[in-house]
């Protein structure tokens, strides 16, 4: 009986030292889990959504260079910026009243500032999920700059500028080859990316040749 008792007690032990192991590793489990699933808070206000003062707010730019980060530590995305990061369950979004923003009431809006939204959105969304880093390009006469991979701003210049067309539009020759010109001149390589009736995109790059 002595025997079989001391058995009983090893396995009863060994099993009680299994559960709290077991125990530790799920909340080790759960606490990478929180940590992974950190949504970062902004505000939408006109053409720009500005984030809380957070690290994770913060890594948004310092590792992906999604917006700008402002003097007081918030970082100011632009409207694609904002729905990409939305779409990726990173950022919730509010209106200057406080009022929880969902994707439609966001689209609505961008629709309303920027008529070519969706189809700009769609290359804005298959650049940034091939790795590249795509930034608004204003200043050049055209919609994006983009980045090489494994380049930030700063570091170098945009290889590229791109101008995102659906499929169903025509350009004249006149506009075609402003946007030659405006490429030869910025010295980048220009991309004219087709959104098709799917959302896909094929992108075509042209060369400014002297014969």
């Amino acid at each position: 009986m002595v025997k079989t008792t001391t058995k009983k007690t090893k396995k009863s032990s060994k099993s009680k030292k299994a559960a709290v192991a077991e125990t530790l590793l799920d909340q080790e489990k759960e606490t990478t889990s929180k940590k992974a699933k950190v949504v970062v808070k902004a505000v939408l206000g006109g053409a720009r959504v500005v984030t809380e003062v957070t690290d994770e707010a913060r890594e948004f730019y310092n590792q992906s260079r999604f917006g700008t980060l402002t003097e007081t530590g918030k970082v100011e995305l632009s409207l694609l910026e904002a729905y990409y990061l939305m779409e990726k369950g990173k950022l919730d979004v509010k209106s200057e009243a406080g009022r929880k923003v969902n994707f439609e009431q966001f689209v609505k809006k961008a629709r309303k500032l920027e008529p070519n939204f969706q189809i700009r959105y769609c290359v804005f969304k298959d650049m940034r999920n091939r790795g590249y880093i795509i930034k608004t390009a204003l200043k050049f006469g055209a919609d994006f700059r983009v980045y090489d991979r494994g380049v930030k701003p700063g570091e170098d210049h945009a290889k590229w500028i791109v101008f995102p067309v659906n499929e169903a539009s025509t350009l004249t020759w006149h506009e075609f080859s402003a946007k030659n010109r405006v490429a030869h001149s910025t010295k980048k390589r220009l991309l004219m990316a087709v959104v098709d009736a799917e959302n896909d995109v094929t992108y075509y790059e042209i060369a400014w040749k002297r014969p």
